[in-house]
């Protein structure tokens, strides 16, 4: 699961980001609210820790403007604003959970664990494509009923281009996904990738196709 945590603050930045990092969340990092809104849209991300006290951006009105835009991912607000408005506002601008500071990390961890589940158990967990079959919870693949072997990475990747089918998912997409944002994926790989796949999935009525200068699509 890839979470986005949005804290100005440096020091209490870090500390989250370890924290989830070490309950193995892999973790993006933002300091500012301008690229949130673009960042959330690229759907890479499966929850938002959002600080409400940032430099540059209204935190409430960051809320109502991602939930305009259609975004369904769990918001948890952090921030130092404990009074009862403050926590009925956040919720009606379209928080799933609030937690004020000063917060003990294994709150943090359970509520970023309920919020997880609750938004998997609300979506469905199983996707097929042709005789492809994911199960997004417990990461099982069958192709034309047998399991198939993947990678972690092979498996983030046929995922994205599972969900996304049959539309084109750009090749930058595709990188993003498998990277953090201190550990970048070059588009190389990703082709390295994407040919491990095509070998795997050769044996079905299923086609990986290159659309030249874009990206990828997956079909039957």
């Amino acid at each position: 699961m890839r979470l986005l945590v949005v804290e100005d603050d440096a020091l209490i930045a870090a500390g989250v980001r370890d924290a989830l990092r070490q309950a193995d969340y892999e973790v993006d990092l933002l300091h500012e609210g301008r690229q949130v809104a673009d960042v959330v849209a690229d759907g890479l991300h499966d929850l938002l820790l959002l600080d409400l006290g940032l430099p540059d951006t209204d935190g409430l009105a960051l809320v109502r403007q991602l939930r305009e835009a259609g975004a369904t991912l769990p918001i948890l607000i952090l921030t130092a604003r404990d009074g009862l408005q403050d926590r009925v506002d956040g919720l009606h601008e379209g928080a799933d959970d609030y937690l004020t500071k000063p917060f003990q990390l294994p709150e943090l961890l359970a509520r970023v664990h309920a919020l997880l589940r609750r938004s998997r158990s609300a979506s469905t967990s199983r996707l097929s494509i042709g005789p492809l079959q994911l199960n997004l919870a417990t990461h099982e693949t069958l192709l034309d009923g047998q399991p198939l072997a993947l990678t972690g990475r092979e498996w983030h990747l046929l995922r994205l281009l599972a969900l996304e089918a049959p539309r084109v998912v750009p090749k930058r997409k595709l990188a993003d996904s498998l990277s953090r944002w201190d550990k970048e994926v070059t588009d190389n790989a990703v082709e390295i990738y994407i040919s491990r796949l095509r070998a795997k999935l050769s044996t079905a009525a299923l086609q990986l196709r290159t659309v030249r200068g874009i990206g990828y699509r997956l079909e039957v």
